[in-house]
């Protein structure tokens, strides 16, 4: 019998409709096009306008159009994981309600959060359930209503995130398409270059908090650049040396899309032609845990049965790594 890998077998995707560009942006805060662009290589971003909207509606949307595509009964799905860094509350599970919203009856579900890298771990958590052999169907859900958390006076964060919302499906594979290997790292240094103050068991909520904004996500720009360069480049570099892999040999590189620059000098490191580099961050921003499923869903149809691609991440934490998958199908 052949070894059990596991493989993306369909993807789903939903944005919203509102676009926040930045023109609209400029009517709002100190800032430009030419200055958002140049250093972010952002024109626009999506933003779930609708109050009574959460971070799930993003990923039950992304998540049914996965499901229409593969004309897939979401009772046949065994388990649902939610990367998200925005759950709709905070202690009850935003899978469990994503999964009994979508008919997944017999799923079991849980959230994961590793901010920005969300996504990208719940893909070796997925393919290490399909590997065991005990489950046949997993659903890896990545979004985050990332307005919900930007204070829209600091230009240092609300010209960078987007909301939206991203679906993969898992299953065995025994052509040894699928999932390769993995190099998954993590730092506490982060902590205190990107996150929100108020809200967690350290500083729960209070009129002094509100007040104070401490709600809002902060990030110390200059530093989180600095360890997202780094550390995203060479986890790739990395995944590619351990497994043999030339920049000829990798077909696409899906990186997270935080910053253009971040994403280039990852590219530059990897030897790889600008062609293999998927991006779409021009039209959304940094999405945070759906950014890597977003690009899978735009850049379906140019993804070939076999091809060498090499995931790659860094969020807040700080968390970073890459994944080999070759991918299993062609649309």
């Amino acid at each position: 019998m052949s070894k059990i890998s596991a493989a993306i077998t369909a993807v789903g995707a939903y944005v919203p409709d509102y676009v926040l560009t930045n023109a609209i942006l400029e009517t709002m805060v100190d800032t430009n096009d030419e200055w958002i662009t140049s250093r972010t290589g952002i024109k626009e971003r999506r933003i779930l306008k609708d109050k009574d909207k959460g971070t799930s509606y993003l990923g039950i949307k992304a998540a049914e159009d996965l499901l229409a595509k593969r004309n897939l009964d979401p009772s046949e799905i065994d388990m649902v994981i939610f990367a998200t860094a925005t759950p709709d509350l905070p202690v009850a599970s935003t899978a469990a309600f994503a999964a009994s919203q979508l008919g997944a009856v017999n799923a079991f579900s849980y959230d994961l959060q590793a901010a920005c890298s969300s996504f990208l771990y719940g893909m070796s958590t997925a393919s290490s359930y399909i590997e065991s052999g005990r489950y046949k169907k997993i659903l890896l859900i990545g979004a985050d209503k990332m307005s919900s958390i930007i204070d829209y006076t600091d230009r240092a964060t609300c010209i960078i995130f987007g909301d939206g919302g991203g679906a993969v499906l898992f299953e065995p594979n025994e052509e040894g398409l699928g999932f390769q290997d993995e190099y998954l790292r993590t730092d506490g240094v982060g902590r205190q270059f990107l996150k929100i103050e108020a809200g967690g068991s350290l500083l729960p909520p209070s009129e002094e908090t509100v007040a104070h904004k401490q709600h809002f996500v902060q990030q110390d720009g200059k530093s989180v650049f600095k360890y997202a360069v780094s550390n995203m480049a060479d986890a790739s570099s990395k995944i590619m040396e351990r497994n043999n892999l030339s920049g000829e040999d990798v077909d696409w590189l899906v990186a997270h899309q935080a910053n253009k620059r971040i994403i280039d000098a990852t590219a530059n490191r990897m030897n790889l032609d600008d062609k293999k580099v998927l991006m779409n961050i021009q039209k959304y921003g940094n999405t945070t845990s759906a950014t890597l499923p977003l690009l899978l869903s735009d850049f379906e149809k140019q993804l070939k049965k076999g091809d060498n691609i090499v995931f790659a991440s860094f969020g807040g934490g700080f968390t970073w790594g890459s994944i080999y998958l070759k991918w299993a199908y062609n649309s």
